[in-house]
């Protein structure tokens, strides 16, 4: 998240003392993440060591903790294992939070640096190797499974009435909605097409996976000696594998949108069908949902600060030359649904 949440930088320090043993130095706010219920920090310790240190609000069974943990088990080794307490727990509890630890991965993510030939490879091998693990039915139970749910369809349909009223707000208000309006036929085509597909594809019977269901660029992060690591396990879900492959060649931030990524990737993955509708939807759905979570905090709200006017030029970018939404119209030509 771009604000931070309601709670000290002292409380935090004084947790991360106390539960982990980490004599903080520093602690530097990160405004990275749309996750309006989690703040990011790098801790930095008196011994040089930096920490990765992650917030979220409520307090609840990490399923990211116990997903990071299969992954290890299978010997998935791209990923970063939380730190754990003096008491050998993944997460702790501060007030209304869950404080979880990582090792602080000095890098970039997939949005500031093209991954190179070799990376985009790995990146496809490390996905098929997630998306064939047999996942126990022990932790089946606690992953979400897709249901198609019109949720973010129906939350765009209940704005319709607010681009089409009279702008009120703030600046950014003013300026999204005049951007909605102009794009508001695009919306409704986007909103209505997912909508369509969801009621062909809930009826195929489609083998579901572990997806990460948010493989973007911004969750593969590269470190100084080129390693790749898949990051932000948050939200796993059993689904097709569309899910995840969606966001190959998807051009999310407007990056990934290059043929030869694509091609390098699956050579890396490996032979696969992948089913055209499902990919479509899953691009539809995904503008969608980022159409309505925008819409919903700068219309609805006035709160936010300086990441209101980012979350304004992030809705911009899905409608420029080449972006998600030219993309999702693409993935649908020839389709016969």
């Amino acid at each position: 998240m771009i604000e931070k949440q309601s709670i000290s930088d002292d409380l935090v320090i004084s947790s991360l003392n106390t539960n982990y043993g980490i004599k903080v130095a520093t602690l530097t706010f990160l405004p990275l993440g749309a996750d309006m219920n989690a703040s990011v920090y790098k801790a930095q310790a008196h011994d040089q060591t930096s920490y990765f240190v992650k917030l979220k609000r409520g307090h609840h069974h990490d399923i990211s903790v116990v997903i990071v943990k299969l992954l290890q088990m299978m010997g998935i080794q791209q990923i970063i294992p939380p730190v754990k307490t003096i008491r050998g727990q993944s997460t702790q509890h501060i007030e209304d939070f869950t404080l979880i630890v990582y090792p602080f991965i000095e890098g970039q993510n997939g949005f500031n640096r093209n991954l190179t030939d070799n990376q985009w490879l790995d990146l496809g091998k490390m996905l098929r190797q997630v998306h064939e693990i047999d996942v126990p039915q022990s932790i089946r139970n606690q992953i979400r499974r897709e249901t198609y749910s019109p949720k973010w369809r129906e939350a765009v349909r209940s704005l319709y009435i607010h681009i089409e009223a009279e702008p009120i707000g703030d600046a950014v208000a003013f300026k999204l909605l005049k951007l909605m309006k102009k794009n508001l036929l695009v919306i409704r085509r986007l909103v209505d097409r997912a909508e369509q597909l969801s009621k062909k594809i809930r009826n195929l019977s489609t083998k579901f996976v572990l997806c990460h269901s948010d493989i973007h660029a911004g969750n593969v992060l590269m470190d100084g000696n080129d390693t790749i690591y898949m990051v932000d396990w948050d939200d796993p879900i059993m689904a097709p594998k569309e899910r995840d492959l969606m966001f190959i060649g998807g051009g999310v931030a407007n990056v990934w949108n290059q043929p030869r990524e694509e091609m390098l990737f699956y050579k890396g993955y490996g032979k696969t069908v992948v089913n055209t509708t499902i990919l479509a939807y899953y691009r539809y759905e995904r503008i969608v949902e980022d159409i309505a979570i925008y819409g919903q905090e700068l219309l609805l709200k006035e709160s936010g600060g300086t990441g209101r006017q980012e979350m304004y030029k992030q809705f911009k970018s899905m409608f420029a030359p080449k972006g998600v939404v030219d993309i999702a119209f693409k993935t649908d030509e020839g389709l016969t649904i």
